[in-house]
């Protein structure tokens, strides 16, 4: 096959949604709202008609998106900061916060859901690993329409192929590429939203923490595996041999994940308590 035939045609959407005046909304803008409310939803639903019982009441539904916004906010600028560019951010502080020139990391948004969700459930007086449990449950649908954003924007492409998936990306240079958006929209947004609703839907949210355990260990699996296929930050490269930082990351979440899901199986259901 040749380079000409391999190639699939990168599709040429404009990144801006909709444009009045000073008005300009991007579809990556509207990806992170249509992934937070969907989500919120989904929580809603799972806790009131799926688990055994509900660990929210019917007021304590009101704040969840606003403590997820600040979690994937603030988390997800500090561990760009923290994991990818600690030099240039430190030594110019002041770009920290100008979240419009980009920079978020999924680790470190993963990492302030965790710890707003812990302050949301001693104020509210809720369970906390339970509502990980169904929080972890509409993570991936967020992370679908992040990943398809990114794939919009032509940014965050995959390495250099010669396979029929081949696309040339506008800010990737002449050579295709791996679609590798598309590859963790498949990965991490729809096959893991398909495999945590079957264990919800299967007495899984019975098992406290076996929800949160998957979802940690999927994604790390899924996102070590695809970034194997995505080009390593220009700024960073590879850390160790061929590992990137987004695989270092990911170890962690392997290895938490492992151990809630074993420990999870390990104890009784609450379906059979």
């Amino acid at each position: 096959m040749t380079l000409a035939a391999a190639l699939l045609t990168f599709p040429a959407i404009d990144p801006v949604a909709l444009e009045l005046g000073p008005l300009v909304v991007r579809w990556y803008s509207l990806a992170y709202i249509a992934g937070i409310l969907l989500g919120f939803y989904y929580v809603r639903w799972l806790d009131q008609r799926v688990a055994p019982q509900p660990v929210l009441g019917d007021k304590q539904y009101d704040d969840l998106i606003t403590w997820a916004i600040g979690g994937v906010i603030l988390g997800g600028r500090l561990g760009y900061v923290l994991f990818y560019q600690p030099a240039l951010y430190f030594a110019q502080p002041e770009l920290i916060p100008q979240l419009w020139h980009g920079g978020m990391s999924f680790h470190g948004g993963a990492l302030g859901v965790i710890f707003a969700y812990w302050l949301y459930a001693r104020k509210n007086k809720v369970s906390y690993v339970p509502l990980m449990d169904r929080i972890c449950c509409a993570v991936p649908i967020g992370l679908f329409f992040g990943r398809l954003a990114n794939f919009v924007n032509g940014e965050l492409y995959g390495r250099v192929t010669d396979a029929a998936v081949g696309m040339v990306f506008p800010q990737g240079g002449p050579l295709p590429r791996h679609p590798s958006q598309l590859y963790e929209a498949a990965l991490e947004g729809a096959l893991l939203t398909l495999v945590l609703f079957m264990v919800a839907h299967r007495g899984g949210l019975g098992r406290v923490g076996l929800c949160s355990g998957l979802f940690l260990l999927s994604y790390g699996l899924a996102r070590f595996t695809v970034e194997f296929f995505r080009e390593p930050d220009a700024y960073l490269g590879t850390i160790i041999s061929f590992f990137t930082m987004g695989q270092l990351l990911c170890l962690p979440m392997i290895l938490v994940g492992s151990f809630l899901v074993v420990r999870a199986l390990r104890r009784p259901s609450i379906l059979s308590s």
